[in-house]
């Protein structure tokens, strides 16, 4: 399955080596024409609008494609190409400031060595048709150095939208907070380069203002394969890439400059943060500061009194930190690192502390239970634990798909509980509450499980995973497991949506949707699934504004 997700996205530097070739030529070839207005429909065709330079780039299909370009922006007017979903674009029609495939901006500031960059400050303005399967991404591209003619080493790609069931190369591996938003932060490679992509969460992104060596700083802490402060930022690029459709996509103005500056070498390590003004739901950090030159500083927390889970949770100018929309009587660790535009110091030292609340209050709600090892007689299952102090679990059980009539079936004091005794192919419903002495939680979210058929053959669960989440919809990944015997060549998977929920996306092929039940059905090449085998299918829906709810529900059968 990743194999296929990785060709869904942005391959523009990996159509083939024979391809490149084409293009980087026909970029070469098509001189850039000084402009302030202009139509450009060659495939590789592109304007100077002044410091900047506008491309049609074209490079995924044949078809006619046709842009308008203006003083500092462009917009799609005509796009006849058809990309499947579960391969890349068509096209990356974009405005840059650098050189890309050795076609530079006028007097460009770039290739630059990063260690030497203070700020490279941009503005992006997008504007969005209502239909289409599309992106609205911004690129920045390094590269160990400064060769500009063909593939750059590392692509960080910025999503401000996206349209359709496409997502980013390789798969979620963190969280950041950076300008202000958050993002999910996806990290692969697409054959050609190193991709890392921040992907928006909340609302679609119509606009922002942003230094760019703020993502290459946070890229930096992926790995060291994405390079490193002797590297060299090449071309920062906003533009669109359409699979379907895409007529309307503007960039209404674009801006970029870079500036001389910056520390000759990372600050030095700020000091362990001490925290104050501890309530139930908040806390107040300060901490030393950091030696050097200081950009700022990137706040981190983990759950848990032993946690190494950290995540990105703020940025600050000055020593201090103030964190809020925390769970009552639970404990964070937090940690504090210094960055400037050579890099980051290391982290500070680690302080843990434990918000107020305890027994005077129930427990908070335990999350949705999964379930794995489904047999023809039992189930494991396992959940997120409550925040708060809990004295244990209470495990509920219904029988029958729809059932409300919940039994106590189990008193574990940790998260997880295995069920026997069960019926074969049979639908069981679960769900879990919290207790402690000052009372129970609210119910978790309700599974569904249906036990195999028994005697030997073949059988299929579907479980799920939320893969990311905003406040009206999210992403979801839904795994298909051969419960049986016996190997099955074919599958067919339920997941049904809670009112008020609607499919918006389905991959890798478009899903049948009748009323709240959302079906994928196998393919030639993933419904052959030997016993304990899985395989996995992604779902896009929408939800209430600020609502958490996803679904419970779910079936699968097999042949």
């Amino acid at each position: 399955m990743h194999a296929t997700t990785s060709r869904k996205h942005r391959l523009t530097t990996i159509v083939s080596a024979a391809l490149l070739t084409i293009a980087a030529t026909a970029v070469s070839l098509l001189a850039a024409q000084p402009a302030q207005a202009a139509v450009i429909c060659e495939q590789y065709g592109t304007v100077v609008a002044g410091n900047y330079v506008i491309q049609n780039n074209r490079w995924g299909t044949t078809a006619t494609q046709c842009i308008n370009t203006t003083s500092n922006g462009f917009s799609i007017t005509q796009q006849d190409g058809v990309g499947s979903t579960s391969g890349a674009p068509v096209s990356y029609p974009s405005i840059f400031l650098g050189c890309h495939y050795s076609n530079c901006s006028p007097s460009s500031p770039l290739p630059k060595q990063l260690s030497t960059i203070g700020t490279a400050s941009s503005s992006i303005s997008y504007s969005y048709p209502g239909s289409g399967t599309y992106n609205a991404s911004y690129d920045i591209w390094l590269n160990a150095d400064t060769n500009v003619s063909g593939v750059q080493d590392t692509e960080i790609m910025i999503w401000f939208n996206r349209q359709g069931s496409i997502q980013p190369i390789g798969s979620q591996t963190g969280t950041a907070n950076i300008a202000g938003r958050s993002w999910n932060v996806w990290t692969g490679n697409n054959g050609g380069n190193n991709v890392v992509s921040y992907l928006f969460t909340g609302s679609v992104i119509n606009s922002l203002s942003f230094d760019v060596m703020d993502f290459v700083r946070d890229t930096f802490t992926r790995g060291s394969q994405y390079g490193n402060i002797n590297w060299y930022l090449t071309s920062v690029q906003a533009g669109f890439e359409p699979w379907i459709g895409g007529v309307g996509l503007t960039v209404n103005s674009f801006s970029a400059s870079v500036t001389n500056g910056g520390g000759t070498q990372p600050p030095g390590t700020p000091g362990t943060p001490t925290a104050s003004n501890v309530t139930s739901s908040g806390v107040s950090l300060n901490w030393s500061a950091s030696s050097g030159t200081v950009s700022s500083y990137q706040i981190e927390r983990a759950t848990g009194a032993s946690s190494t889970s950290f995540s990105q949770v703020g940025t600050s100018s000055s020593p201090s930190f103030n964190d809020s929309g925390l769970a009552a009587n639970t404990t964070y660790r937090y940690r504090v690192r210094a960055t400037n535009s050579a890099g980051s110091s290391s982290y500070s030292g680690i302080v843990n502390v434990t918000t107020t609340g305890g027994g005077t209050q129930v427990p908070g709600t335990p999350g949705t239970p999964s379930a794995s090892g489904v047999t023809s007689s039992g189930v494991s299952l396992s959940w997120a634990a409550s925040s708060g102090t809990v004295s244990g679990y209470q495990v509920e059980r219904a029988t029958g798909a729809s059932s409300t009539s919940f039994t106590q079936v189990g008193t574990p004091s940790g998260t997880s509980f295995t069920d026997s005794g069960l019926a074969a192919n049979t639908t069981y419903r679960y769900r879990v509450r919290a207790v402690n002495s000052a009372g129970s939680s609210a119910y978790s979210g309700i599974v569904n499980v249906t036990t195999t058929g028994g005697g030997g053959g073949g059988g299929c669960t579907t479980t799920v995973a939320p893969q990311s989440q905003w406040s009206n919809g999210y992403v979801l990944t839904v795994t298909v497991t051969n419960t049986g015997s016996s190997a099955i060549s074919s599958w067919s998977s339920t997941v049904t949506l809670p009112s008020g929920h609607a499919h918006t996306g389905s991959w890798p092929q478009a899903a049948v949707v009748s009323g709240q039940n959302v079906t994928e059905n196998s393919l030639g090449w993933n419904g052959t699934l030997a016993p304990g085998a899985s395989t996995t299918w992604g779902l896009q829906a929408s939800r209430p504004n600020n609502t958490t709810t996803l679904p419970t529900t779910f079936s699968c059968t097999a042949s």
